[in-house]
Parts: C-alpha cells; sequence; structure tokens
C-alpha cells in the first residue's frame, strides 16, 4: 500500500523531527533522570499511546473538525498549561525530602502515573495535533488506496519509531542519574530539574500560537 520510497523518506524524516529538540525529548529525558530507565520507558510508551490516538483522529478527519474551531487551540493549550504547573508544583513538593539518595531505588510516583502524565503531555500539546494533521498527509500518495488507510499505518510507522527513540533516550537519561548518584543531595537537583522542565513546557504552550 505505501511504496518503499515513501517509507524510506518518510522514516528519515521523522528520524531528523525527533532528533530536533522538543517538549517529549526533554520529558522523557528528565523522567529517566529522576525515575531511571523503567521511568524513561514509561514515558515513552505514554507518548506512543497518544501517537496513536492522534494518529486515528487525523485516519478519522476529527483532528480537522477540532482545528477548525478557533477556540479548540487555546483551550487545550490552557488546560495543558495548567496540568503541567500542576505536576511542576508536585515536583517541587518532593524536594522537601533531603534524606533520599539520587540512586533510590522506589520512585516517588508509580511507572503508571509517569505513563499517564507522559500521555496527556502530548495530548494536550495543540501543536501536536497540528503536527499530525499537516505531517502525515504529505506522505499519502492518492493512487496507493484509501487515504485513512495509509494515515493509520504512517502513523503506527511514527509511532514505533518514536517509542524506539524515547526509549533510548529515557535510558540515556538514566545514566546522567548514575553519574550524578556520587553527589550529596541529587536526588533533590533532580526534583528540580523536572520541575524547571515542567515549568518550561507550561509557559511554551501559554506563550505558543498558531
Amino acid at each position: 500500500m505505501i511504496s518503499m520510497s515513501t517509507f524510506t523518506t518518510f522514516c528519515i524524516a521523522v528520524l531528523l523531527l525527533l532528533c530536533s529538540p522538543g517538549p517529549n525529548m526533554a520529558f522523557v529525558m528528565t523522567c529517566g533522570m529522576q525515575y531511571g530507565t523503567r521511568g524513561g520507558i514509561a514515558a515513552a510508551a505514554g507518548i506512543a499511546v497518544a501517537d496513536i490516538v492522534l494518529t486515528i483522529l487525523t485516519a478519522s478527519g476529527i483532528t480537522a473538525i477540532i482545528t477548525a474551531w478557533p477556540p479548540s487551540f487555546d483551550l487545550i493549550r490552557y488546560a495543558g498549561a495548567v496540568y503541567l504547573l500542576w505536576l511542576a508544583w508536585k515536583a517541587l513538593r518532593t524536594t522537601g525530602s533531603s534524606g533520599k539518595s539520587a540512586d533510590s531505588t522506589a520512585p516517588p510516583i508509580s511507572l503508571t502515573t509517569v505513563f499517564a502524565q507522559a500521555t496527556l503531555n502530548s495530548l494536550l500539546n495543540p501543536k501536536a495535533l497540528l503536527f499530525f494533521m499537516v505531517f502525515l498527509p504529505q506522505f499519502v500518495d492518492m493512487q496507493a488506496g484509501p487515504a485513512w488507510q495509509q494515515l493509520l499505518v504512517l502513523g503506527l510507522i511514527l509511532t514505533f519509531i518514536s517509542t524506539v527513540f524515547h526509549a533510548l533516550l529515557g535510558s540515556f537519561g538514566h545514566a546522567i542519574r548514575q553519574m550524578l548518584a556520587r553527589y550529596a543531595h541529587a536526588a533533590r537537583l533532580q526534583a528540580r530539574l523536572l520541575a524547571a522542565v515542567l515549568l518550561m513546557l507550561a509557559l511554551r504552550l501559554i506563550l505558543m500560537t498558531r
């Protein structure tokens, strides 16, 4: 259904986009640093679920309907900003515990929570909706079959590449966590770093324009 040349070009484009700094990269890295490899993988899995949801919305045409309503962009981004500010506040609350070391094996929150946070962080980003609506259709060949089927396939390919990339990124964050483990109060520093990243992502949404 999708030609090899289209598949190759699409994969290269996805990899190039993933390598450019963005909110998902920052979120996965800090989760890997704060919660270890499993935390980074949980964040990668959450982003993957969000990608699948956005793919389905794009293939069904719902994304176009949502973005066609002008207030939707602001509603989504302000909801996302409030959510991120709440997460940042929770992260800052954890910095009050001075007895934990950076190599503590028990994360302050469950991996399920990290997964949910990553999913919501992606879904509450209106630029993600616009990205899927604009990016995926560029690789659709109207002569190769129904557009919605091609959009689904392309979205699943993107999700697979993105998941592997972010899982590796989370593992890299864990490596940084281990390097910091030798320093006193590193756990507090990691929590504050996570809060700072969440605050920056919230400000990014607040200042975002179409």
